[in-house]
């Protein structure tokens, strides 16, 4: 009975230590990085979208006060305005060549990119939504949630679009879902009557920078005449720079960067832009760095959790393993999302600034 009721006090002391934790996790006072020290003790952490670990990268870091050296902490000014920095047209040509697109626009944030694109490019045609597609995709803040699965919807679509009179059709989606991952095929919009016009615009947030060798989704989207694609990410996540950009064709930036919004709107900082530009070698080292250690810790377990090859983030199927791996000082992505009232997703996220030491701690404590 004594062995019984100690054990209980120990769960009872393990629970009330977990809920401390969680209300400090949420005021933390110090940058992101591979480790975060709370109350005294240090944990791995194991979250987050910094997939290339920009955030932590000291050559970055230097390039961007290099960056303000030169241009100063930030630009109020709009992109029509008389008197303009050329860093940003600068930073559009350098995207668009280093992303394969024809033309490149940058706003301050994925978020300003999306909704400039979806309200401009909505009213060409009649608009269909992908399952999933991002908030920042939406037209409307109560937009209408598709939950079929994204293979159905495709069906779907192409039946709807095939049997309809009409002629132009905005399609809407995620590049990929990376909260279960999965990562979306377009061949489908092929099957697509082609006395149809297509717009497909594409939210690459979480793919750009690391997917296809970092180019991104944008080099798998379909060629035709009667498509045309868009693609929209937030440069904040893989790249570590606060802005946006759209990947499309000179007529369509054209298009973007003649709306109130885009005239309306203050740019981006020009000294991250400048980091941007001059980091490419930095990108593709971290690239590779990622890559190393996916490899070891996909090779060091017989992976059952949901996950896509190439990208960086496991989903765990056991909801309490999130608690297993706090007991070890180490900290995963663990809270319900999109709705903050749904189911809570537990996700292992890797990054370039995590050390090989980090990923065999992670590894035994997971084989534990």
């Amino acid at each position: 009975m004594a062995i019984n009721l100690l054990s209980v006090l120990q769960m009872m002391s393990l629970a009330e230590t977990i809920i401390n934790m969680k209300l400090n996790f949420k005021s933390i006072g110090q940058p992101f990085s591979n480790k975060i020290n709370i109350g005294g003790s240090t944990y791995l952490y194991f979250g987050g979208t910094a997939y290339l670990g920009i955030p932590q990268n000291q050559d970055f870091i230097d390039l961007y006060i290099e960056g303000i050296k030169k241009f100063g902490l930030n630009n109020g000014t709009s992109r029509t305005n008389n008197i303009q920095l050329g860093i940003y047209d600068d930073a559009e040509k350098v995207a668009a060549a280093r992303y394969g697109a024809e033309a490149a626009l940058i706003t301050s944030s994925g978020y300003l990119a999306a909704q400039l694109t979806v309200n401009a490019l909505s009213k060409l045609g009649q608009v269909i939504y992908a399952p999933a597609a991002h908030p920042s995709l939406w037209l409307a803040e109560n937009q209408t949630r598709n939950f079929i699965s994204f293979k159905a919807w495709e069906l779907e679509t192409i039946e709807r679009i095939n049997r309809s009179d009409e002629k132009t059709w905005v399609l809407i989606s995620n590049s990929m879902n990376n909260l279960i991952p999965e990562i979306y095929n377009f061949d489908f919009v092929k099957k697509i009557s082609r006395d149809k016009n297509i717009i497909l615009i594409v939210d690459d947030s979480h793919g750009i920078g690391v997917n296809n060798n970092g180019i991104g989704a944008i080099v798998n989207l379909p060629k035709q005449e009667n498509i045309e694609n868009v693609v929209v990410a937030s440069m904040a996540k893989a790249l570590g720079v606060d802005a946006g950009i759209v990947l499309a064709s000179n007529k369509i930036t054209d298009k973007l960067k003649s709306t109130n919004t885009f005239i309306g709107a203050s740019p981006s900082s020009p000294a991250a832009l400048y980091a941007f530009i001059h980091a490419e070698e930095i990108y593709r080292k971290a690239l590779n760095k990622l890559k190393n250690n996916m490899l070891l810790f996909e090779t060091a377990l017989d992976l059952t959790w949901k996950h896509e090859w190439d990208f960086p983030v496991y989903l765990l199927g056991d909801v309490n393993f999130s608690q297993h791996l706090l007991q070890k000082q180490i900290l995963i992505s663990s809270f319900p999302y999109p709705d903050p009232t749904g189911e809570t997703l537990n996700r292992i996220v890797l990054s370039a600034w995590h050390e090989k030491d980090d990923i065999e701690k992670l590894i035994a404590a997971i084989n534990f």
